[in-house]
Parts: structure tokens; sequence; C-alpha cells
């Protein structure tokens, strides 16, 4: 079974429901909506995954394996089997553009389907949908304290399995890194690809010299030298007799990296040392334990970087491994539903997204309102999959995702952007669903 397209890899309990709503005749249509409950630690999201997300919907079906599992696990009626060998998701689907900058209960998926249909997505959508946002709203905050310095991905090892590390290198690259180490990030997703040495190729040499100069030589147009390895002074001194060397052969030495130490006082000495030799051009990258809060220190303390690789913190979320995110029934035979569960309400209806700007162009707030009263046209949801096929709504590029979140994340209020304590963005209900969630309040 291939872990990207199929319907297994889901809660037992989708498949368990799904054969009660067939055998009760609950086929009528249904609208789910996924959201993010607030959160302490991040002022704003970044949508992302819906590319994969509605690949995955246009090919969900039941082969040969999938069926024999069900059999074989004796949990499923026959007639049950009978009908999953024929399942397919005819449904709409409006959601955000990926890239698109959103806040706590809005919807950034709404799906419109059968019931059994909407209820079987809700595990591998969340699970897509989930981990590419949660990674591009930590990208999206190293990004704005970076400035203008260039941010790199380099997590894909300690991501969370290797699906995770290839969807990380995509969620940065929307949120504003410029490249990724991961290969098949490049590969598969169009990034730019960058990447430098290893501590082991330096040990694997019997001096750090040979070390830099037979991987220039190789390498004449990508020459990045690690120089920490020892000591990163003797480091610096060895690159800047090696260079003039492969200066006689036009090779330039484009950049060095320091992966270890005072990062700051460490490329301050490094700079010295370059600049006394005569590279002046040669650029300096830093990595090593890097996300935003070390990045705000490291950039406000003024040291010579001039670009940062980040891996391990990002591509985990480190201070937020995950979001609360929730996949809930919002409307039903003719009907809007919503849980009431203390410290867990949901809104009901089928909602839309206004958003209001200032004359500067800089975000004011949101509404949050019912899709049947909503400027469709105006509205930030759009109908991205219709009978189950994608529309050419749903058809972005990852460049066109990329450049929308660069101009989103520069329009939120200062507040919204903090790292720390992040101001609460407006979002405001509709008076038509203020009265919907009164009138679907439970009694007390």
């Amino acid at each position: 079974m291939d872990l990207e397209r199929t319907p297994l890899l889901t809660d037992l309990y989708e498949l368990t429901m799904l054969q009660t709503y067939y055998a009760h005749g609950m086929t009528e249509e249904a609208v789910f909506e996924l959201f993010m409950r607030r959160s302490s630690h991040r002022g704003f999201f970044v949508a992302a995954g819906l590319d994969q997300g509605l690949e995955w919907l246009e090919t969900l079906t039941f082969g040969d394996a999938e069926l024999e599992w069900m059999r074989r696990s004796g949990l499923f009626s026959d007639a049950f089997i009978e009908t999953m060998a024929g399942f397919r998701f005819s449904g709409r689907v409006n959601a955000l553009p990926e890239g698109t900058v959103f806040f706590a209960e809005e919807p950034l998926l709404q799906i419109v389907a059968p019931l059994p249909e909407a209820q079987l997505i809700e595990s591998r959508l969340m699970n897509i949908l989930h981990y590419q946002t949660l990674i591009a709203s930590k990208a999206a905050r190293c990004r704005l304290v970076a400035g203008d310095t260039p941010v790199i991905d380099f997590g894909m090892r300690r991501a969370h399995g290797g699906e995770a590390g290839t969807w990380a290198s995509r969620a940065c690259y929307m949120a504003g890194f410029e490249a990724t180490a991961t290969c098949l990030g490049s590969a598969r997703y169009g990034i730019p690809p960058t990447g430098t040495m290893a501590h082991a190729f330096v040990l694997a040499h019997d001096s750090e010299a040979e070390a830099f100069e037979r991987f220039a030589r190789n390498h004449p147009d990508n020459v990045v030298l690690l120089i920490d390895t020892h000591d990163v002074r003797r480091g610096a001194e060895r690159v800047v007799e090696v260079a003039h060397r492969l200066a006689q052969d036009s090779i330039p030495v484009k950049g060095v990296r320091i992966d270890s130490g005072d990062l700051a006082a460490n490329a301050r000495m490094t700079r010295e040392i370059l600049d006394e030799g005569g590279l002046q051009d040669t650029r300096i990258l830093v990595s090593g334990g890097l996300d935003e809060y070390r990045l705000e220190t490291l950039l406000a303390d003024g040291a010579p970087i001039d670009g940062v690789g980040v891996g391990s913190n990002v591509n985990t979320s480190a201070d937020q491994p995950f979001l609360d995110s929730a996949y809930k029934l919002h409307y039903f035979r003719g009907k809007p539903r919503s849980k009431h569960s203390s410290g867990k309400t949901d809104l009901p209806g089928r909602k839309q997204i206004h958003r209001h700007y200032d004359g500067a162009g800089m975000m004011q707030g949101d509404t949050l309102g019912l899709m049947e009263t909503a400027d469709a046209a105006t509205g930030l949801l759009k109908t991205v999959m219709e009978n189950g096929r994608r529309l050419p709504a749903g058809d972005g590029s990852l460049a066109d995702a990329r450049e929308r979140c660069q101009t989103q994340l520069h329009a939120l209020p200062e507040g919204v952007r903090a790292l720390r304590e992040p101001a609460e963005y407006p979002v405001t209900l509709s008076a038509e669903l203020e009265e919907l969630l009164t009138q679907t309040a439970p009694e007390r």
C-alpha cells in the first residue's frame, strides 16, 4: 500500500462510523470545517498543504489490499466492504489558497459532501494540512525576524519521518526561505537546492586545508567551506590560505559556514580574518540550533552574518510541536451543528471570511460570517474542487503561494507578528453568525 495514497492511513473510528452511516441511510450532504483553536505561542497561522490534500482526494480509492485488510480484520460487514470497493470522493472543497495568513476559529478548509465521504477523509486531511500549516507558521516567524538575511531549510534529518522532512522543505519555502538542503524537496517542488559539507568530510582528510582544497576543486561553482571542525579561528585562516591557491585557477570561495560555539562572536572574528586576507566578498553562514528566538538575538546583535540555516527547531516546531486543529461537522440535514463541550465550543454553519485593510494596506481585522449571506467574490475561501475534481482555483503554484505569504506577512499588524505574547488579531462574528450561535447553544 502506498503511504501517500492509501485510505487506510486513517483512524479506525472513521470506518466504523461509515459502516453505521451507510446502514442507516445517512448519506445526505454535510459540511465539515477544518480550523485551528487559539494558541498563546502563535499570533497567526499560514495555510499550507492544500495541494497534497487535493491530490489525495482525487485519487482516493480502496484497492484490493485495503479491502482484504478490512475482511481479515473481522470488524466490518460484507455489505460495507462491498460499498467501499466503489468509494470515491465526490464532494466540493472550499479552501484558503496556500500561503494565506489566517487566525484562530477561521476555517482553512470546508468540505461539502455526502456525510460518509466528508467523515472518512477527516484524519488524513488533518494530517496533511495540519503539519504543513504548523511548519509554515513557524517558518514565517523566522522569515519575519531575519529581515533581508537569507534563511535556508536544513532540517530533514531530524524531521519526524521522510514525508515530514519533504513537506517541511515545501512549507519553509512557501513561508519565504530561500533554499533547502533536502534533495527530494528540490526535485519534487522545484525549490533551489543548497548545501556545504559535513564535519566528517574534514575529518576524513589528513588536514583541513587538504579537505577545503579538494572540495573546492570538485565544486568550483559552489565553494562554501565548514570551518568549525577543530577551531573556528584556525579554520578561517586555512580558508584564506587555500583561497589564494584557488584564485590562481579562478575559483572563488563563496562562503564559509560556522555551526557551533558563540555564533555572533565567531562570525565577527571570521569576518576580520577573511577581510584581512582579501576575501571581503566571501559570505558567512551560520547554523546550529537556530530558530526565530535565537535569530532575533543574533541579528539584533549586529553580527556580520550573511545567511542562516535552520533545522530541527523549525522542522519539528519545537516550541509548539502541534496546533490545536479541529475538523468539525457544522451543517447536516438542513441544520447548523456545533460542539458545545466545555472549553471546546465551535461555530455552527457554513462560513466565509472577509478581510479588511486600512489605507496603507495593513490588515485591520476579519469578519467571520455565513456563506449564504457572504460575497463570494471577496471572501477568502475559494472553491478549489467540485464533484471530486480539482478546479483551476486549486492549481496555484508554490511560487504563487510564496508570493501571497510574503505579501500578507508584511501586511500583519506589528503586535500580531510579535514572537512573545502576540497581540490578538480582531476576528469579528457577523450578526447572522452570532444569532446562529445563540440558537444552537444547548439549553441549561
